[in-house]
């Protein structure tokens, strides 16, 4: 009853049940934190402590349900090398985390705009969903809460994609001022107005453009 009373918030209904099991089955230690810039989630284990997956709070249901299993399948793979030194988004982990998301890869758990880009993504799943574009812009459209990740991509009417701007265009991402560049495969190089320095921001990333 604890575990769904945590969970159940945070999830798609039809996948809570799976997720408890998987927390009952793997007995980590489940924290929601306070959103940080840097990741959606993370998983530690240290010697003679219990595994702890810890999540962001402001995570919509679908981005928390792919993040948990995200986390959730580290903890798989690691448990399942334990002797062995296995690369953190290696083929062990992949393994394992199209494994976990098979379940859920239904129009049960996701609508159909998350569900297309999440079975393409689930063949070769990458160290962040971050890494492919269409999921990221199709996960963005039921964020409610700001920012889910340092570079992701915030729920603001005010704002545009990236992408969807001209070179030369100047605007506004994480209160710096840039100018967009070219695309460069899922970034765009960018110019920082003040310190003149290039930088590759996500071209799904959602920008103010300054008038």
């Amino acid at each position: 009853m604890e575990k769904s009373r945590t969970l159940a918030p945070y999830l798609p209904g039809e996948a809570l049940p799976y997720c408890i099991a998987l927390w009952e089955r793997y007995q980590f230690e489940l924290r929601i934190v306070r959103p940080r810039r840097t990741r959606l989630g993370d998983f530690t284990k240290k010697p003679n402590q219990r595994p702890r997956i810890t999540l962001n709070a402001n995570l919509n249901p679908y981005n928390f349900l792919i993040t948990y299993l995200h986390e959730v399948a580290h903890h798989v793979a690691y448990s399942a090398f334990p002797r062995k030194k296995i690369a953190p988004h290696g083929r062990e982990w992949k393994v394992a985390f199209k494994d976990l998301l098979l379940p859920v890869l239904n129009e049960s758990c996701f609508p159909d705009d998350v569900l297309s880009p999440l079975q393409r993504y689930a063949t070769n799943p990458k160290a962040s969903t971050g890494s492919d574009a269409s999921l990221m812009l199709a996960l963005a459209k039921y964020s409610t809460t700001g920012a889910e990740s340092g570079d992701a991509v915030p729920s603001d009417a005010n704002k545009t994609t990236l992408l969807h701007l001209s070179e030369g265009v100047n605007f506004v991402f994480q209160q710096r001022e840039f100018t967009r560049g070219p695309l460069r495969r899922t970034r765009v190089l960018c110019f920082e107005r003040v310190s003149k320095r290039r930088y590759t921001i996500p071209a799904h990333a959602l920008v103010l453009v300054e008038n």
